[in-house]
């Protein structure tokens, strides 16, 4: 049987956090976000890839040694081990999903 999971129910307020192995092994993590400008997640990296689907907005990403700025309609694969983080510098709420392509999320943090 389908699970079905109301996204308010998650846990988050601009971010809301899926954890597969909360949900019977799945294994898939992601954040459903909603980034305010001038808001994002400080550097870190993980031991898998991470997934971003922009469908809204302006994020610019750092991504090891560049910097780039995506707008809605693209996706960004940050591979293993790469440091990163993402900032809003659009005017608008940046509409997103950060897919952690593991049942469980695991985050170096680089800078505080």
């Amino acid at each position: 049987m389908a699970q079905i999971i109301n996204t308010s129910e998650l846990p988050g307020s601009t971010s809301h956090k899926f954890e597969g192995y909360r949900f019977g092994d799945v294994h898939v993590s992601f954040f459903v976000s909603s980034t305010p400008p001038g808001q994002g997640p400080s550097l870190h990296k993980h031991t898998y890839e991470e997934v971003f689907v922009v469908y809204d907005g302006t994020l610019t990403f750092t991504v090891g040694n560049e910097s780039v700025e995506v707008t809605g309609g693209h996706i960004v694969i940050v591979p293993p081990e790469t440091p990163h983080k993402f900032t809003n510098t659009g005017s608008e709420i940046a509409h997103h999903v950060d897919i952690h392509t593991s049942g469980q999320m695991v985050q170096t943090w680089l800078e505080e």
